[in-house]
């Protein structure tokens, strides 16, 4: 665009507008056009999770997200996607990096405990109010 500037005629200040503005941009801004299979546009992108929504409502009957959706979404996400696009072997399944994996793991026990906890206080408020007093007071007072 640079080097045809001249020939945008009346949009020439448009042009160079665009191009100061989109030098700013950081490498790997726009990662989508590196990588052959990501969405381009947020159409796109809304397809993308609206139809892992979508199948998640038709195997569960539900009409909203799943309690399961809410935890573990960002992996039964991909799953359900990448599961479309091809059949994966167990030795695809093998995790490469087993840290990684059980920091993911970690995360998605750390999520699913936090529902439980709002369960927890939604069924009983006071009881689940008292019993973390009980456990603050137990922490202060010396062994």
């Amino acid at each position: 665009m640079s080097r045809h500037r001249a020939r945008a005629g009346y949009l020439e200040e448009a042009v160079a507008h665009f191009l100061k503005v989109t030098r700013s941009y950081w490498p790997g801004l726009f990662h989508c056009y590196d990588a052959a299979d990501l969405p381009r546009t947020n159409n796109d992108l809304e397809h993308y999770f609206g139809s892992g929504r979508y199948n998640e409502r038709r195997a569960t009957g539900r009409k909203a997200a799943s309690p399961a959706m809410v935890v573990r979404g960002s992996v039964r996400l991909v799953a359900s996607v990448a599961t479309r696009l091809r059949t994966f072997t167990p030795h695809d399944l093998r995790p490469e990096n087993p840290n990684e994996w059980r920091k993911l793991r970690a995360g998605l026990k750390a999520r699913r405990e936090t529902r439980r906890e709002q369960l927890r206080f939604r069924r009983d408020p006071a009881g689940y109010l008292g019993a973390l007093e009980q456990g603050l007071i137990q922490l202060a007072l010396p062994p």
